[in-house]
Formats: C-alpha cells, structure tokens, sequence
C-alpha cells in the first residue's frame, strides 16, 4: 500500500493498481509506462531498475521508470525536482530520457550539470496516434514475421538502428543482446516486414502495448525503394493488424524534420497528440 508519506519513495508490487491507475491518466502517452509496470508488476528484479513514485498526502501523483530509459509520468515540478534528485544521487543507467518535451525540459535542466553532455537532445518529436482503420490501402504483402525470418530481418533492424540512433547497437559486443530482443519480438508476434527476394524492404516493431495503446517503433524502408510509397502501405498494414488484436490504438513518436515519415503517417491517417522529447547519452 502507498501509506500516507509525502515525497519520493520507490514502488514495488503492492503499489501497481495506483501506478496503473496514474498512467490511465493519459494512456496512450502513458503507453511505455503502463507496460512496464504490468510486464514486470513493479518488481525490481524485472524492472532492470527503478520506479519511482511521487506522493503527496499518500496518493500517487507521478512516477519515473528508472532503467534503460528514464521516462517521467505524470511529473510536475515538485516530482521532477525529487526525481532528479534521485538521479543525481546514483550513477547514470539509462541510455535515454524520453517523454512529453515540457516534462523533459525540465527534468534535463536540472540534470545536465551533473550529467551533460547528452550525444543527441531531439526537443521536437510529435506524439501521434490513430484509433480507426487506416485511411489508405494496407500492403497485402506486409506480415507478421515468422522465427524463419530472423538472419533476414536482423541486418534490416540493425540498418535502422544505427540509421535513427547514431550508433550501432553491436557496438560493444551488443550483437547477441540486440538479436535477442528482436527475436522476443517476432515471437510475441509484434514484428510486422514486408520480404521481397529473401531480403527486408519494409517493417515495424511494437515495442509497448497495454490495455489502451501500442507504441511503434523501427519503422525502417530499404534505402533502394524509399519514394515508392511503401512506408504509406506498410504502415496502413501494421495499423490494421495491430488493432485486431494488439490495442485499440496505435501510437508512435517522429522527428519533426523527418518530413517523408510525418506525411506518410498523416495519409495513413495518424494525428498529432502530444510532442515528445528525446535524450540520447
């Protein structure tokens, strides 16, 4: 139970019906957060982190998902000052800070003195999200990848990794890990590609989904057919797939210069619902 402490506290398992409760506040924005805590019911050992709760007369008002990524909930700034407290207090584990620009710009004024410089700051990245059946023709030829198109999907996984992030992620000896998790992906049956001759042209990855939303991610075309329209139909094939039977909507997040990627998704039918923020270390 939450208590009545006033401040930060970690949360554990006894805290997720208030932690899923304070993400259903705005769900699909919420969407990574509320995955995270049902995925791993706030256990520190499946975490690979952290959440911390901000509370205020013992009610939930914000969170943090402290692990891989540093994603702020709910945060105003009295949590965003006990947060960043927090993150100060320990050394740096996430690869990234993410979430609503506003909330993130506040959190990294307070944490790049000790933390600075990021690789990459990306202030502009529009929140956009989808609830219906796509306003385009999906690609009859984009599919739910199979195990068997693994050594033909990682290359391409790799290609946008490297391509969107700035680095590999092999780097390291990253290789295996990486191959891991897109593995669990197609077996979770969240990969969606398009495979001409043996080879990716097109795909996407669900990387979060709840009750209320999935969040894209890796949408990724062969350099060789980008302006062909492909990236349109694709998306318009992983939409209809996922809201049969993954959530109700579909969300995912772009660079404001990616101007290619924001008028495909717009014909797809994709609206603008929030901006985020991106941190990249």
């Amino acid at each position: 139970m939450l208590g009545t402490q006033h401040g930060l506290r970690l949360l554990g398992p006894s805290d997720l019906p208030a932690m899923l409760e304070l993400a259903a506040q705005d769900p699909v924005v919420n969407a990574f957060a509320d995955y995270r805590s049902r995925l791993t019911g706030l256990d520190p050992r499946w975490l690979g982190g952290e959440m911390w709760g901000y509370l205020v007369d013992g009610r939930l008002v914000a969170a943090c998902h402290s692990a891989a990524n540093l994603v702020p909930v709910q945060a105003g700034e009295p949590a965003l000052e006990a947060f960043a407290a927090r993150a100060v207090s320990q050394r740096r584990r996430c690869a990234t800070i993410v979430g609503p620009a506003g909330t993130v710009a506040s959190l990294w004024r307070r944490l790049e003195p000790h933390w600075g410089p990021a690789r990459d700051l990306r202030w502009d990245q529009p929140h956009l999200e989808i609830g219906a059946e796509p306003a385009v023709a999906p690609d009859p030829l984009v599919r739910r990848s199979e195990r068997s198109d693994l050594d033909a999907l990682y290359p391409a996984c790799v290609a946008m990794y490297t391509e969107e992030v700035g680095v590999s992620p092999e780097l390291g000896g990253g290789a295996d890990l990486y191959r891991a998790r897109v593995a669990q992906l197609v077996s979770r049956g969240w990969s969606f590609a398009r495979f001409e001759h043996g080879r990716v042209v097109f795909k996407a990855e669900v990387a979060a989904t709840s009750p209320y939303a999935c969040q894209v991610q890796g949408v990724y075309v062969a350099p060789h057919r980008r302006g062909e329209g492909l990236a349109e139909a694709g998306m318009a094939a992983v939409v209809s797939l996922a809201l049969a039977d993954i959530a109700p909507v579909v969300s995912l997040y772009v660079n404001a210069h990616n101007t290619p990627a924001r008028r495909a998704y717009e014909r797809v039918g994709f609206r603008q619902s929030a901006t985020f923020a991106t941190i990249m270390f």
